[in-house]
């Protein structure tokens, strides 16, 4: 599939270099990703957020692995043709450490790879407490993921949690060197207010494409995509909304089957086998796999 990532990297470039409005729902494993895709969206966001949460049932507090995060990745495109943006977190180490992260995950089928400049062990951006490294480390991380990308259309898009440490104009100035060093999409994480978010626009526009986080419950007051749009947002992602869905309709599946010991009360809310297979593709697969025989 590796033909499929570059195109797909083309065409993500070029839809944004156009100004057009790109969403990127949240995915997290192979599942979720073709019925994301079975929705209409032609652009997936690996969420390692998302990642934590459904492998491990942790919090994003650094946890996920580098090989979890590339066997996803795979997994993935394997499944699915979409543009797929993945959460490389801070790269997993150093600069060095950043370009087998940035060669594995371009193989794996990557078409956009995040880097974020958090100390390690990261945290999600809307919690409290976060560290970052120096600038120049950070631009360091950054020249060394654009030089191990195989093909120059595999976008490096270099994140700042600068806002909650450093203050505003900090992050503003940490976004611009990023694009000095080579990240083809600048995102800076965890913006206040609309305020921030317009500033922000007006800050970074023409320097390089903006991309915009909307997290239900986080730092930043939630905005349609078409609303982002409007302000100047190219790329706009909602990484966990999936995560925060599924969780409360399981807890509230496993509640209904211990209260009533079976799944009627809930079987409006649920697929039965046939729909699930259906949804899957089940019968399409056999009738490929029967041409073999």
């Amino acid at each position: 599939m590796e033909q499929v990532a570059q195109i797909e990297s083309k065409h993500l470039a070029a839809r944004l270099a156009r100004g057009e409005g790109v969403v990127a729902p949240g995915v997290f494993d192979a599942l979720t990703s073709h019925i994301a895709a079975a929705a209409g969206f032609d652009t997936l966001y690996l969420s390692g957020a998302a990642l934590a949460y459904t492998r491990l049932g942790q919090p994003d507090v650094g946890l996920v692995s580098v090989s979890e995060l590339i066997d996803t990745t795979a997994l993935i495109r394997d499944r699915v043709d979409c543009a797929l943006v993945v959460d490389g977190d801070t790269g997993f180490g150093n600069a060095l450490n950043v370009q087998r992260t940035i060669r594995a995950l371009e193989r794996a089928g990557a078409t956009a790879i995040q880097l974020e400049d958090q100390t390690f062990p990261k945290r999600c951006g809307h919690l409290a407490g976060k560290n970052l490294v120096p600038v120049s480390e950070m631009i360091g991380k950054l020249k060394a993921a654009v030089d191990a990308r195989h093909g120059e259309d595999t976008l490096i898009i270099g994140r700042t949690d600068a806002i909650a440490v450093e203050g505003f104009d900090r992050a503003i100035e940490r976004a611009r060197l990023y694009a000095e060093a080579g990240a083809d999409i600048l995102f800076v994480e965890a913006p206040n207010s609309r305020d921030e978010l317009s500033a922000m626009v007006r800050e970074l526009q023409g320097v390089a494409p903006l991309m915009g986080n909307m997290v239900e419950g986080g730092r930043t007051p939630l905005h349609s995509a078409a609303e982002m749009h409007a302000l100047g947002f190219g790329l706009v992602i909602f990484p966990g909304g999936i995560v925060r869905a599924l969780a409360r309709s399981a807890r509230d599946y496993y509640a209904s089957l211990r209260t009533h010991g079976d799944n009627g009360p809930f079987r409006e809310r649920m697929f039965d086998f046939n729909e699930l297979n259906a949804v899957l593709g089940t019968d399409a697969l056999m009738r490929k796999a029967a041409t073999y025989e």
